[in-house]
């Protein structure tokens, strides 16, 4: 179809040359003749890249994967800005590649070999929003890796759609549930304990079980732990301890994050919350009318449980509308019911668009203010201790609990677990993510052996504080550090201050290229 185009064009081209004669219209011609093949061009190139991004765009790993993802970003850089905004296909558009979710570089894919026997291999739907993958995903796993300092804890996506987009825009690799596990065989697992971010015992959480019951027969013992909602009982009135513990949680993070004390200031102010789950067509959706059930026994009148795909019926958009209205309050805040505040949250729940739920109560016209909280729960302490708890159930295990600022002794050196947002700023492998703690005057400091030399000063704080506060960067140790085969080598190693255990805090860091780098740590003893 293009080259009769171009063929034309040329045809075109060589007629309004026979007229030059004619002057200023034959010139007109010709630019116009040369616009529409530039245009076509532009189509052309777009087109290309968005077939490539379909390409990816799909739930099963081949081992043509790798190279595909590279090839559908290499076709994005090659577009120039006007061509990324024609960047249309059937999956595809300019967001794949041009929304910017945040800093993939803080995330860490826990996919490092070399592990131990014990692996808790947390599995997670998976979300391509970087921030909410390390504030969401990243802190349930690092409360159970704080919970199991002597278990390795390992990260697998269930959604091959995601691994694929993260891969290809950001270059970092997830494992998939087969990777995942074919790596815990490799690595001499002997004892497996999965435990899923799901929130119920859905299709997810199906076909999670059938995919780990198929290598039981390659480990000592291999247990599945409970998803966030636990069991999900015959019907609407049935709840458990879990979903207790979750309305709980969720509604007081939600009314402390809108500046009320309590949930009936809130009514008081004629404001209701509104949840939004996913939905579901598996039996398992009664687990969001139990939920209702479980905000109505807890007195919280003006909380509402909904779903995207409007299963169970209840929880649409348009009858949740209706009960809010029915109920006579006038403000309503969403937010998501959803481990991860992910595409479902950002587009779904608060997009512009009017079909997403805050255009829809907007349009209403019933209500005098809507607003949205984009949180997951996967950041809400409280939750977090609920998958603990289950991994606890699974293991069989009783979690660590953390050490207190005031327990530990004057003068005394601890090992301490430093925890990183990034793969490629970690404690150097030889010492298995751990540094030394010591406390000194009331204060404390752990040194790290990093992975090399090339990072060369440290900074407690953000980068873009440091470059004017150099009197309070950091300075390198020389660390000699032996490997697992007996060879040594010589890195930076640095002191670093720490305020208080089991909190995340800045730390930036400049690299030998001159530029400062922000980074969220932690320590856990």
């Amino acid at each position: 179809m293009k080259k009769k185009l171009v063929t034309s064009l040329a045809l075109m081209l060589s007629a309004t040359m026979m007229f030059a004669a004619c002057g200023t219209k034959s010139e007109e011609t010709v630019d116009t003749a040369v616009e529409a093949e530039t245009e076509v061009d532009d189509q052309a190139m777009a087109d290309n890249c968005a077939a490539l991004i379909d390409a990816i765009y799909v739930q099963e790993r081949t081992d043509k994967t790798d190279e595909q993802c590279k090839a559908a970003k290499e076709a994005w850089d090659a577009l120039t800005d006007a061509q990324k905004e024609l960047v249309e296909g059937e999956f595809a558009d300019p967001d794949y590649f041009g929304r910017d979710t945040g800093d993939a570089s803080k995330d860490d894919p826990l996919n490092q070999d070399e592990i131990g026997e014990n692996e808790i291999l947390v599995v997670s739907f998976g979300t391509s929003f970087n921030d909410s993958r390390v504030a969401d995903i990243g802190g349930v796993e690092k409360a159970i890796a704080a919970a199991y300092p002597e278990w390795s804890v390992r990260r697998a996506f269930t959604a091959q759609i995601i691994i694929n987009h993260i891969q290809a825009r950001d270059e970092e690799k997830i494992d998939n549930m087969q990777q995942a596990l074919d790596r815990a065989v490799a690595n001499g697992v002997k004892n497996l304990v999965v435990q899923p971010t799901h929130l119920m015992h859905g299709a997810e959480y199906d076909e999670l079980t059938e995919a780990v019951n198929e290598y039981a027969d390659k480990f000592e013992s291999v247990k599945i732990a409970e998803p966030l909602l636990g069991e999900v009982g015959a019907d609407a009135s049935a709840i458990n301890s879990d979903k207790e513990k979750v309305a709980k949680a969720i509604t007081a993070e939600a009314v402390e994050t809108a500046g009320f004390d309590s949930i009936d200031a809130a009514a008081d102010d004629s404001t209701a919350f509104v949840f939004m789950g996913h939905g579901t067509s598996h039996t398992a959706k009664v687990t969001y009318s139990q939920m209702q059930t479980q905000m109505d026994n807890l007195g919280y009148k003006n909380v509402f449980i909904g779903t995207v795909e409007g299963e169970p019926e209840e929880t649409a958009c348009e009858n949740i509308i209706e009960a809010v209205k029915e109920a006579g309050y006038k403000k309503v805040i969403l937010r998501p019911l959803m481990v991860v505040a992910g595409d479902h949250a950002n587009n779904d729940m608060a997009g512009d668009d009017e079909d997403s739920w805050k255009s829809m109560f907007e349009a209403s016209g019933a209500f005098d203010s809507i607003d949205c909280q984009i949180a997951g729960l996967g950041e809400i302490a409280d939750v977090q201790a609920i998958y603990v708890a289950h991994t606890s159930d699974a293991t069989g295990v009783k979690p660590v609990e953390a050490a207190k600022t005031d327990e530990l002794k004057e003068g005394e050196t601890y090992e301490a677990k430093f925890t990183t947002d990034s793969s490629m700023f970690h404690v150097n492998e030889a010492k298995n993510g751990k540094g030394e703690l010591t406390v000194k005057d009331g204060k404390m400091t752990i040194h790290i052996s990093l992975v090399s030399d090339k990072i060369v000063n440290l900074y407690v704080g953000k980068a873009a504080d440091a470059e004017s506060d150099k009197a309070n960067w950091l300075q390198p140790t020389k660390d000699e550090v032996t490997y697992s085969d007996g060879t040594t080598e010589t890195v930076n190693g640095f002191n670093v201050p720490v305020e208080a255990l089991d909190k995340d805090f800045d730390l930036a860091i400049l690299g030998e290229k001159g530029t400062w780098y922000d980074h969220v740590v932690s320590v856990t003893l």
